[in-house]
């Protein structure tokens, strides 16, 4: 029989509560590793797997430290000494606790795990919510644009205080191997014109594909939208459809702003050729066609690049004319570029209102 009984019974309690320890703390490794494994590819889930592994070290402290409480009392049931007893007297109370209270730390263990991944699904929410209003602006205005033999294309996109946006531009082949340039803005901000601009620059697609003239496909599109969409989700849109083979250019203007053109050393507006989208459903459109020649600059554009702001006054159709008229031959992607800075320069504060840019020479 041991020299103190009461410490033998104190190190197998010590060994009971290192086992609870050790359960609590299994239960923390197996969320952290989880969490980790599911995260391994992204950044996202960061700080889920430090507060499992927080939880996890300190179990894992405590589980250490009943054991070796357990060791030293065991030792000290055999021995004599009255300084064995020592440890018993200082952990009496809170190996106490712990066996009387395991279902509760058991209990916060499985807390501190759901929460674990409670903090890790948030992160991926967060991150979700984040991503997602660039990857819709990604669709509506795309960074790469498709390469067309025999022409040059030049963008730019700079969204502006909301988080979604109204503005997008397509470029795509058409038929008999024409080219499609498109540009338009859909009144206010936020998801409801985000999703009307999303309709209308695939469903314009469609139409320009089946029609020919580019002023019936956005007669069929405004009748579309007259039905489906809400009254106030009003558009505008600018259609230039390029024809290398012909050397022809037709455009159709939706209310857009002003396209300018440069030519003969010359600078021309492409200006609105039919109402507002959804303004009207039964307004009427039509086409106008220009030669295409090499050398040619088409300039298009949304409304928030000709309306920013400095005090009373608007950048205007003007400067931005003037810009293309100052220096027609650099390269459309260099344009555009300059365009928004120099619309930045001139603004009294940060641009508002999304801008698009828009430019195409032929080569």
């Amino acid at each position: 029989m041991p020299a103190k009984p009461w410490m033998a019974v104190a190190a197998l309690l010590c060994v009971l509560a290192a086992a609870l320890w050790g359960r609590a703390a299994a239960r923390l490794a197996r969320a952290a590793r989880r969490i980790k494994a599911e995260t391994a590819a992204s950044s996202n889930g960061r700080e889920a797997h430090e507060l499992a592994r927080a939880a996890f070290d300190k179990d894992l402290h405590a589980t250490l430290l009943y054991s070796v409480l357990a060791v030293a009392l065991g030792i000290g049931a055999e021995s004599k000494s009255v300084w064995y007893s020592v440890p018993f007297i200082a952990v009496a109370a809170p190996v106490a606790m712990t066996v009387r209270f395991a279902p509760r730390f058991l209990a916060e263990a499985r807390t501190a795990e759901v929460r674990a991944m409670l903090e890790r699904r948030a992160e991926e929410v967060l991150a979700q919510d984040q991503l997602a209003p660039r990857r819709w602006a990604d669709r509506l205005a795309p960074e790469s644009l498709p390469q067309f033999e025999g022409f040059e294309l030049g963008r730019v996109y700079e969204p502006g205080s909301g988080m979604l946006a109204g503005d997008f531009y397509d470029v795509f082949s058409t038929t008999g191997g024409r080219i499609a340039v498109v540009i338009g803005d859909v009144a206010g901000h936020g998801i409801d014109p985000s999703i009307t601009a999303f309709q209308v620059k695939y469903l314009l697609r469609t139409f320009i594909r089946q029609f020919r003239d580019p002023a019936q496909a956005l007669e069929e599109l405004n009748r579309a939208l007259s039905i489906g969409s809400r009254p106030e989700d009003l558009v505008s849109v600018c259609v230039v459809v390029l024809d290398p083979l012909a050397g022809t250019l037709r455009h159709a203007s939706a209310g857009h702003p002003a396209t300018w053109l440069w030519q003969d050393s010359e600078i021309h507006a492409l200006r609105a050729t039919g109402p507002l989208l959804t303004l009207d459903p039964n307004g009427s459109f039509y086409s106008r066609e220009r030669p295409l020649l090499v050398g040619d600059v088409i300039l298009m554009y949304t409304d928030g690049l000709a309306e920013a702001r400095s005090g009373g006054q608007i950048f205007g159709e003007d400067r931005i004319a003037a810009a293309l008229r100052r220096d027609p031959g650099q390269d459309a992607a260099i344009l555009c570029k300059d365009l928004l800075e120099a619309a930045r320069d001139f603004a009294a504060g940060p641009l508002v209102d999304d801008v698009a840019i828009l430019a195409v020479r032929r080569v």
